[in-house]
């Protein structure tokens, strides 16, 4: 017999019911109207950083750019993921919302890889208490935008 085992789904949201060529289940990440929709949002906020990092270089001093793009990110993301969670399940317009803007745009958008490299680069230039403040101010700072958001897109959609 060529029937496969049914297996158990992971609670995984990404997990469509589409089938794949075998008839298992098509994570949301393999089709192509997904990764069409987090490849535009995701090509458009790494062009806002881009631009942002080149109007703002960060020279030798503090990485000011890359800070406040992270901490404007978690905000807009946490506001983005609260407004869509009250507004319904993870179908539909709202996953396609979730795609692009989330996971596409301000995924783009933020860059906690060079969060990484600029706080290494601060180490190595002997700047290490800018590196420590840089790296845990936008941790911190992140967490407290996130949570803000998601404080005041509840206090708005609750009005």
């Amino acid at each position: 017999m060529n029937e496969r085992p049914e297996r158990a789904l992971p609670h995984d949201p990404d997990v469509e019911v589409d089938e794949d060529s075998l008839g298992g289940p098509l994570p949301i990440h393999l089709t192509p109207s997904a990764i069409g929709l987090v490849f535009v949002g995701g090509s458009l906020g790494v062009l806002a950083r881009a631009s942002l990092d080149h109007a703002f270089p960060a020279g030798s001093g503090f990485p000011t750019a890359t800070f406040a793009i992270n901490i404007v990110g978690a905000f807009a993301l946490a506001v983005l993921i609260e407004t869509l969670a009250l507004r319904g399940a993870d179908v539909g317009h709202r996953r396609a919302f979730r795609l692009i803007l989330g996971t596409g745009l301000l995924g783009g958008f933020t860059t906690y890889s060079a969060l990484a490299v600029q706080t290494d680069t601060l180490v190595r230039a002997g700047h290490t208490a800018t590196a420590l403040a840089y790296a845990a101010g936008t941790v911190a700072l992140g967490l407290a935008a996130s949570l803000a958001g998601i404080r005041l897109t509840r206090r708005e959609l609750d009005q």
